[in-house]
């Protein structure tokens, strides 16, 4: 689900103490309010082997985008920041001089998440890049079918324990080996002007999958609308046989509503949105099954994504879902010959352990933290976020997470405070757990650790957010008396 916006927390002084930090949080998290919550906060001077603050750091807690920190840090250290995913065309049958292909083409995927308008500017705009490359080899027409080829994600497309509730929406889209514009389909819904008229529709990115069917008809805006302002009654309905999204329900007269619909099959979209590429590159296309589907493919080209150090940022600033579980089991691909759940947890808990994690400090379920079955401690949050400031790879790591304020899902946090701009840390939620876990300079310059987990509240999430926010408000003017 979307990181949701925090009020604005009053600055700090200019300057605090470690002792009367310590103070600030034992009150904050003593409050009425969080009496059935569970808190987990570690806060550590990495340099110096200090422990600033300490509350629970080696229980277990439910981390919900926090489990990406783990991901970027695993995916830097196992693939290398020049890593990139690579998707290839083979032809399966003879080029002829006119420029037929008689026979098949083959797509070959390893889980490229990038091909969307994040990082190439339209969703359509790397399939036309293949398209092009067909081409310039010469293939203006094929007779036969644009087929998916390869196994490199074999296990089921979806992360353990995901909530069912989650799947049709764009944050809950699995991971196939061919994905197209982050697995999902923006689907806007117009009430009519009278009560009665059926909803209007229009999709976007029109890849030509999945086929939107609308029976959603128009109610009055009393009735269809919840207190929140949105229709309590459209249902989406998903068909990954027939490719189909089926709307059902109602909406307020004239009210415009936008839903992020995860495709049905991610496979089935982008052979859609290539077949388009192809045509409008004027590629002509036929359906016919060659007499020979076993003869070995030719290799054509292999298109790559943009590397890991660019991919690593574009997933952790907005917290892409999609993007961190294609990483996760690419490591497992890479490192194990096989691009499943299973082979990418054994990864990254020896990675952990190397890392000198407890063994009982993480429970890592997917990639993306989307699964309630993940479990993972501050301490184990922090010594991850250790491990990177003393790796060369650093400033990568420390600036793919977004800025306090300013970018991604810190855009509406920590704005107009002293932390604004100067702290980087990832948020996490899921339902009934709030994340916050970075860096932060210290008014002398040295960079603090912190994580700062919160399970189980009852309260506005918004009352979770502000002890979060407070706390690092405070770091980031922390003074110490051993400064050199």
């Amino acid at each position: 689900p979307a990181d949701l916006p925090a009020p604005v927390v009053t600055p700090a002084p200019a300057a605090d103490s470690p002792q009367a930090l310590a103070r600030l949080i034992d009150s904050l998290v003593a409050l009425p309010a969080f009496r059935n919550a569970h808190w987990g906060i570690l806060i550590v001077d990495p340099e110096r082997s200090d422990t600033i603050y300490s509350l629970n750091a080696g229980k277990l807690f439910i981390p919900g985008s926090n489990m990406k920190i783990v991901t970027g840090a695993v995916a830097l250290a196992t693939l290398g920041p020049d890593y990139r995913f690579r998707t290839s065309m083979a032809a399966r049958g003879r080029l002829r001089p006119d420029g037929t292909l008689s026979g098949d083409l083959l797509v070959i995927g390893r889980g490229d998440p990038s091909l969307g308008k994040r990082l190439h500017g339209t969703d359509l705009a790397p399939l036309l890049a293949m398209a092009d490359s067909l081409r310039a080899r010469g293939i203006m027409r094929i007779t036969g079918r644009v087929l998916a080829a390869g196994d490199a994600f074999p296990d089921a497309p979806h992360g353990f324990g995901w909530s069912w509730d989650d799947l049709a929406e764009g944050y809950g889209a699995g991971v196939d080996e061919l994905m197209v514009a982050e697995g999902s389909v923006e689907v806007a819904v117009l009430g009519g002007r009278r009560v009665g008229d059926p909803a209007i529709i229009a999709v976007n990115p029109e890849l030509g999958y999945p086929r939107v069917i609308s029976r959603v008809r128009t109610a009055p805006r009393d009735t269809a609308l919840a207190t929140n302002g949105a229709s309590p009654s459209l249902v989406v309905r998903r068909d990954s046989v027939a490719g189909v999204v089926l709307l059902e329900g109602e909406i307020g007269v004239d009210e415009a509503r936008t839903l992020d619909v995860a495709f049905p099959d991610q496979r089935a979209a982008f052979l859609a949105a290539l077949t388009r590429a192809l045509r409008e590159r004027g590629i002509r296309l036929g359906n016919a099954v060659p007499r020979d589907t076993t003869a070995a493919p030719d290799t054509l080209f292999t298109f790559h994504s943009p590397p890991l150090r660019e991919l690593v940022p574009a997933m952790e600033k907005p917290s892409l879902n999609q993007m961190a579980e294609a990483m996760f089991k690419a490591v497992a691909l890479e490192r194990e010959g096989t691009g499943t759940a299973a082979a990418a947890r054994r990864v990254v808990d020896t990675t952990l352990l190397q890392w000198g994690a407890s063994s009982d400090g993480f429970v890592v379920r997917d990639g993306s933290g989307l699964s309630r079955y993940n479990y993972v401690s501050p301490e184990t949050l922090v010594r991850v976020l250790d491990r990177m400031r003393r790796d060369a790879l650093f400033e990568l790591f420390r600036t793919s997470l977004p800025a306090a304020g300013r970018e991604g899902t810190l855009t509406n946090r920590l704005r107009g405070t002293p932390a604004e701009g100067i702290v980087n840390a990832k948020t996490g939620f899921v339902t009934g757990a709030r994340s916050l876990s970075g860096y932060a300079p210290a008014a002398d310059g040295r960079i603090l650790i912190f994580s700062l987990l919160c399970n189980n509240w009852t309260v506005a999430m918004r009352d979770v957010e502000s002890v979060q926010d407070a706390i690092v408000t405070r770091l980031v003017t922390l003074q110490f008396g051993d400064t050199p």
